[in-house]
């Protein structure tokens, strides 16, 4: 049963249905380079007193020791969310000895790529298990797209919103198939619309020279005056193929239509082998180098803007979980982290985030085909690298195949006029203003470029002439000072102190559980 996008909002723009609409759940993970006040990469390992990597729940690391990731629980408000996360950074930087946290998504200089350390995890299978996998990071795309930081926004609905849906469906399926079915609907509309992402929010149209380490670019950069590289209308080159992309990843055909089929899709990526990492060998002369020389070594190396999840059990692979219990929320993986935020995201973006997604759930669409999803992925190429260009055209194709050219202009207002209504019932619901408050900020961008953050660091580096590692450290400085200034909002020191402590046991009681060989736990785990 197809509905229209006002036959949402009429049934949820009632009393009975504004607590099921604002009952939503968010999370943050937030990924940081902790750099020396010089503005140098830090080379101190994992502080103790963050807790173990492997196991605290709130602050862990990514792919090196010195990217640190921030995690908040679910919160059912954006206030909350930010709260928890600047609580986890005013922890952070009590314990890091005067360090700060990069606030840009491209890393500060790195004068070599072998200076970035892996992210150590101990000496349990798990843990070696996680610290292979980097190192076969490092061998098939170098060290240096591994420190790129960004932001990631879990985002679920409530239980009682998937009721309401179902019943203006009618629909008879059990309400955890009903739901997954749902939530791939909104992931094929994130597709084809995610090119807002990178227009509205993306901060990284320029970066320090020292990125290609010496390596020509085939794209077409300028040099500030101070020496950063940047291209002229792009919006985040974190999201462009110098950043999180793979050529051997493009042959992938994951499919966005249902379930079964991607996660069909993705356990076959995991088998396929590649030729091209092949060459580097798994166990290199009793040293691993990769988990495996498949193209994806693990399901979390395929790069993609918007993930579906389940949360895991212990063991469990994420596929697994999916399949097993259907999906529970989505993880939106565009976002770089923002520079003019003390938390990398803005409590305006994560409302806007909540308008966005809301949107994607009340446009009912046909399954995507190749060509399509091609199509999308092409604009959004498009838009990280010359978002802002006015001559820019993208290719929208409707629900019947048809496809219109549109400017970014052309096809953002038109997504604003029908997002305006959204907006409008988020603030019925939440009883606020600040939704409809984000559409008219938000849709000042899509009207005027120079007021985009990829605008405004350029202007900051070329039009200014400040020099952008100066300028990142005097963001990076402030942050640390208001931090530390701030009180406590959700959390308490006692709370982190106590965390950080059972997380090093956790670990502990993990490694001293180990009963297999790290050779026998992989192929048991490959195997499963």
């Amino acid at each position: 049963m197809t509905l229209s996008l006002h036959d949402y909002i009429d049934a949820f723009n009632q009393e009975k249905n504004f607590k099921a609409l604002a009952s939503s759940g968010r999370g943050i993970e937030r990924e940081a380079l902790r750099v020396k006040p010089e503005g140098q990469l830090s080379q101190h390992g994992h502080y103790s007193q963050l807790g173990a990597a492997l196991t605290h729940g709130e602050i862990t690391t990514d792919y090196s020791e010195t990217l640190l990731e921030f995690i908040t629980p679910v919160s059912y408000s954006p206030e909350e969310a930010i709260a928890q996360l600047q609580d986890i950074q005013k922890y952070t930087f009590t314990h890091i000895e005067g360090e700060l946290l990069w606030p840009m998504s491209m890393p500060c200089f790195v004068n070599d790529e072998d200076q970035v350390p892996l992210a150590q995890y101990g000496n349990s299978n798990i843990g070696k298990m996680k610290t292979v996998y980097r190192q076969g990071l490092k061998n098939r795309y170098g060290s240096m797209m591994q420190v790129i930081a960004g932001i990631h926004f879990n985002f679920s609905f409530s239980q009682d919103f998937w009721q309401v849906m179902k019943s203006l469906h009618k629909d008879e399926q059990p309400l955890s198939d009903f739901i997954s079915d749902r939530y791939f609907s909104i992931l094929r509309n994130y597709k084809r619309y995610c090119w807002l992402i990178p227009y509205l929010y993306g901060s990284s149209p320029a970066l320090c020279d020292s990125f290609l380490q010496g390596k020509e670019s085939p794209l077409p950069f300028k040099k500030s005056s101070s020496g950063a590289l940047y291209l002229e209308y792009a919006t985040s080159l974190r999201m462009s193929d110098l950043g999180y992309t793979s050529s051997e990843q493009s042959s992938l055909k994951i499919c966005y239509n249902n379930l079964h089929d991607y996660v069909d899709g993705v356990q076959k990526a995991i088998g396929l082998k590649s030729e091209q990492f092949s060459h580097i060998g798994i166990k290199v002369n009793g040293e691993y180098q990769q988990l495996n020389d498949n193209i994806l070594q693990i399901e979390n190396e395929l790069y993609a803007p918007i993930r579906p999840k389940q949360v895991m059990k212990s063991g469990e692979k994420p596929s697994q979980a999916l399949r097993d219990r259907g999906v529970e929320y989505i993880e939106v993986r565009a976002l770089d982290v923002n520079p003019f935020s003390d938390t990398g995201i803005s409590i305006e973006q994560v409302h806007f985030l909540d308008i966005f997604l809301t949107y994607c759930a009340f446009t009912d669409n046909k399954e995507l085909d190749c060509d399509s999803q091609q199509q999308h992925e092409k604009n959004m190429d498009e838009v990280v690298l010359r978002g802002r260009d006015p001559k820019l055209l993208l290719s929208d194709a409707n629900c019947k195949g048809d496809v219109t050219k549109k400017s970014v202009t052309t096809w953002g207002n038109e997504l604003f006029d029908d997002m305006t209504a959204v907006a409008t019932l988020l603030d019925n619901a939440y009883k606020t203003t600040n939704y409809s408050d984000s559409i008219k900020r938000e849709r000042a961008k899509i009207n005027d470029a120079s007021l985009t953050p990829s605008a405004e660091i350029l202007s900051i580096i070329v039009d200014k002439e400040q020099n952008l590692s100066e300028y990142s450290l005097e963001q990076a400085a402030n942050y640390r000072k208001e931090a530390l200034a701030r009180d406590y909002q959700f959390y308490s020191e006692k709370y982190f102190s106590e965390g950080a402590k059972n997380s090093h046991q956790e670990q502990w009681d993990i490694e001293a559980n180990d009963q297999l060989t790290f050779d026998d736990f992989l192929y048991n785990y490959f195997n499963s």
